[in-house]
């Protein structure tokens, strides 16, 4: 795990290497330039100085990443790498703004575990990441211990049998409550750790049967969860292109004909071309 300030500095990375990719400036100059920007006392200058030298070489900023597991997590690599993957359609801009958030997520003090795996397990779901790959990835992560990472991959094999919410249900304080109240005796203890809380079993025993994403948008309400972010829908005026709305519009207009022909309604007169009415002549005297 990093100090603070490191998380602080990766978050402002994040933040300037999407403004200025937006705005067309090579991935190459950005890194130069945010290298000279972060402040020296921490580790990402250097950081940077070997992803330079990477993407120069081989032209992928995750493959830098991978080579320093010590530095960058391996769900932030795994982000990149996606990124960068030619066969998935998900876009890099998502991702850097996935990885400014959890950079932030990770410096604030509201920092907890819980909401650290919540916050990356939903952005493999809702960005299609793969779990298998993904919960590898989360379960390496060094704010994980064992306990964790043991809980991680045994969710990973279990997923697609029992509903999401269920695992974090099963492991909460909420559940270990009912089971005393169930079975009346007050002192019994589960023989596996607790991981979640009372409020989290609650808000997963009130998802049964739903989608996971209205756990995860209860989650945050309700306990200040970091909010995932999501590709902006496109602008509804640009989904059909004018062509295929005119070939809609003229479709529509046969769709009429055939309907007025079928009930003996149809006015051929309506398509009688009016007749050209010569200009008057003026009258010779």
């Amino acid at each position: 795990m990093l100090d603070r300030e490191e998380y602080v500095e990766q978050a402002y990375f994040w933040r300037t290497f999407l403004e200025r990719v937006q705005d067309g400036v090579p991935a190459q100059e950005v890194i130069e330039q945010v290298r000279e920007e972060i402040l020296s006392t921490t580790k990402l200058p250097m950081a940077l100085e070997f992803l330079l030298g990477e993407i120069r070489h081989k032209g992928r900023l995750s493959d830098g990443m991978a080579l320093m597991p010590h530095y960058f997590a391996p769900f932030q690599t795994l982000l990149v790498n996606k990124a960068e993957d030619e066969t998935i359609k998900f876009d890099i801009l998502i991702a850097l703004q996935i990885l400014e958030a959890e950079a932030e997520y990770r410096a604030s003090d509201n920092l907890t575990r819980q909401g650290l795996f919540i916050y990356q397990f939903e952005c493999i779901a809702r960005n299609r990441l793969g779990y298998h790959e993904g919960m590898e990835a989360i379960s390496r992560d060094p704010q994980f211990d064992q306990t964790w990472a043991d809980w991680i991959l045994w969710v990973r094999r279990q997923l697609g049998t029992t509903e999401f919410c269920e695992f974090l249900y099963l492991r909460s304080e909420f559940a270990v409550e009912e089971k005393r109240r169930a079975l009346q005796q007050p002192d019994w203890s589960p023989e596996v750790d607790i991981l979640f809380g009372q409020r989290e079993g609650r808000i997963a025993k009130a998802n049964r049967g739903k989608d996971p994403l209205y756990m995860f948008a209860a989650l945050q309400r309700q306990l200040g969860y970091p909010e995932v972010p999501k590709a902006k829908p496109t602008d509804a005026e640009k989904i059909i292109h004018p062509v295929i709305e005119q070939r809609f519009q003229l479709l529509e207009k046969r769709l009429s004909i055939v309907e007025q022909e079928q009930k003996d309604g149809l006015d051929l007169t309506d398509f009688y071309a009016r007749p050209v009415r010569p200009p008057d002549t003026p009258s010779t005297g």
